[in-house]
């Protein structure tokens, strides 16, 4: 091979290298900064990744509102689609609008214990929005809530015929 092949060789891998680095590193960039966004009943399955942001929504649970004795900056309060429930806990300012059944997305990661430790909290600003995540999950969870309570009925009226 002549010292000038040798070169263009040599050029063409640095290339390839340098291009192939700097897809890589756009890449996990990427993928840092990607916020999916889970349902309550998406959590309780274990679909949700441990440590890692991503955005939960539904509903502020009635009743659930607490706050920690640190001047009330930490609360901590559930999160609901009507199936399931995943319990929050948020340091900050809460929203204006942000009250007890009201639809919110959170973002901030699931800890090991299955506490959701949000960094920010957003709540809807009318009556008739609705992010189209959280619409989506509690039309699931209310569908599954029906199911189960149908089931449990004809458990119910079967148990009942047989006694």
């Amino acid at each position: 091979m002549t010292p000038k092949r040798k070169k263009r060789l040599l050029l063409v891998l640095v290339i390839v290298a340098g291009v192939s680095g700097a897809a890589t590193l756009m890449m996990k960039a990427l993928n840092e900064n990607i916020n999916l966004f889970y349902s309550p009943t998406q959590v309780a399955a274990g679909e949700a990744p441990l440590n890692h942001t991503f955005r939960l929504g539904g509903l502020v649970e009635s009743g659930s509102l607490k706050r920690d004795g640190d001047e009330g900056l930490t609360v901590h309060f559930d999160v609901t689609d009507q199936a399931e429930s995943v319990t929050v806990a948020y340091t900050g300012i809460l929203p204006d609008l942000f009250r007890e059944g009201q639809g919110i997305v959170t973002l901030g990661k699931l800890n090991s214990s299955g506490l959701f430790v949000a960094d920010e909290v957003l709540a809807k600003h009318d009556e008739n929005y609705m992010p189209p995540e959280v619409a989506e999950a509690l039309e699931a969870g209310h569908k599954k809530g029906i199911e189960e309570m149908k089931a449990t009925q004809g458990t119910e009226q079967a148990t009942g015929e047989k006694g």
